[in-house]
Order: C-alpha cells, then sequence, then structure tokens
C-alpha cells in the first residue's frame, strides 16, 4: 500500500467546482475524521468543522436544515457534538460528489481511500490518499492530464495516519481508538459517552468497550516494555527484613 499527500490551493479547487462558493465565508477550516462510506456518486463522513463565528444551537441548525443542505450540496447531515469552546461542530455528513470527483473516483476503481491529514481552510487544501501505488499513479496523471494544480507535499510506501500510529494495534482498534480520541471520550471531562459513539458505529457499547480496553492495554504495555515505566515502588517488607 502506498500513501500520498497533496496540497491544491482552496481557489483552484473553487473554480473546478469541487468546493462550494463561499464555503469559507463563515467557516474557518474543516478536516475530515473518517470516511464512512465512498461511492462515486457520494459519500458518507464525519468531519470537525471550524465556524468563523459563535455556533449555531442545535435547534438552529434544525431550522435551517433544508438551506444548508441546498446550499453546500448535502444529501443528509446530523450534528453529532457542539464544541463553543474551540468553535468546532461534529457533523456526519452524507454528501453528493461533484462531477470532476466522480470520474476520479471511477479511476481509482475503489483502490483509494482518504486518510488523515485532510483538512481544508480558505487558502489550501491538504488531502491524503491511501491505497494501491497504481491506482493513485492514475489518478495523478489524470491531475496532470487536466492540469489540475497541485503539488505532492509526501509520498511513502507506508501508510500513515491513525492506522499505521502503532504496528502492535489491529486496524479495527486503531479505527476505533482514533474515533474515540477525536470525538473526546479521552477527555477530562468527557465530551461523548461509550453509548454514543457505539451507536454511531453499530456496535454495542459493551462490544466497543472491549476493543478499546485491548487497544489501551497494548499501548500501556508498549510503553512499559519501551520507556521502563514508572520507578518500582520499594518493596516495604523486604525492606524492614534488610
Amino acid at each position: 500500500m502506498q500513501s500520498v499527500t497533496l496540497e491544491f490551493r482552496s481557489e483552484d479547487l473553487t473554480l473546478l467546482g469541487i468546493l462550494p462558493p463561499g464555503l469559507f465565508a463563515k467557516y474557518e477550516e474543516i478536516e475530515l475524521i473518517e470516511t464512512l462510506r465512498l461511492e462515486q456518486g457520494w459519500r458518507l463522513q464525519l468531519l470537525r468543522v471550524r465556524r468563523r463565528g459563535p455556533l449555531r444551537t442545535a435547534g438552529e441548525l434544525e431550522r435551517e436544515s433544508r438551506r444548508i443542505r441546498s446550499l453546500y450540496g448535502l444529501e443528509s447531515f446530523e450534528l453529532v457534538e457542539r464544541r463553543p469552546r474551540t468553535r468546532d461542530y461534529i457533523l456526519l455528513v452524507r454528501q453528493r460528489n461533484p462531477e470532476r470527483l466522480r470520474r476520479l473516483l471511477s479511476l481509482a476503481g475503489g483502490e483509494i481511500a482518504p486518510t488523515a491529514p485532510f483538512r481544508l481552510d480558505a487558502e489550501r487544501v491538504v488531502a491524503s490518499f491511501r491505497g494501491e501505488e497504481r491506482a493513485l499513479r492514475r489518478v495523478l496523471k489524470r491531475l496532470d492530464r487536466e492540469e489540475f494544480p497541485y503539488r505532492i507535499v509526501r509520498a511513502s510506501g507506508r501508510p500513515f495516519g491513525p492506522g499505521a500510529m502503532s504496528p502492535l494495534l489491529t486496524p479495527l482498534q486503531a479505527k476505533l481508538l482514533a474515533r474515540a480520541w477525536v470525538l473526546g471520550y479521552y477527555a477530562v471531562p468527557r465530551r461523548i459517552t461509550l453509548t454514543r459513539i457505539a451507536r454511531q458505529t453499530g456496535r454495542s457499547a459493551t462490544g466497543l468497550g472491549k476493543v478499546l480496553r485491548r487497544a489501551e492495554g497494548r499501548l500501556v504495555a508498549r510503553w512499559l516494555a519501551t520507556e521502563g515505566g514508572p520507578a518500582a515502588e520499594p518493596d516495604l517488607s523486604t525492606a524492614r527484613e534488610a
């Protein structure tokens, strides 16, 4: 598997119809957390969206749902979490793919998937993809042929991002651990419950908890093995005998 990170100018992607006009008038930054489903005609993604001003309430978003969907070409969106302190929404979004993106996905043949880092702001888009090398080369050649302006920031023979942060985690453990972290499960205090994450992943809270605990246990075991862990507490009974 090969991974590649590309950089585009946001202005160019807007002119090419990939990004909707005026997107960054209200939003400062968009980050792709996870792609749950990617088809030629549509995609289902979990996004972090940072607003330029105060966040709307859940009720206000619901009342403006039709206008928002029409403005940004969304089939549906669901508010997962509001983070007023950082002005972030966590949204589950189903979106229609523009024609250029449909052609690229058709060329990729299901062998390429978006991965981290994947961020958009008013100036640039940093987009990462992981997949078979031959499929990535086909897509890059198409971008060159269509004079699609981009530059390669990084290319690697090893995937990077949540799925590659530690070889001792299984792909499922890495995926669910990364999602739990991003959604604030490990924040103090927690911003989301295990039950709510479980509903998003189609799992039971008990099953999800077991996956996370096994992943946590492996990470702790690796840390203890590589760092030596905390200094051992003295054995008081042995000290008295000495």
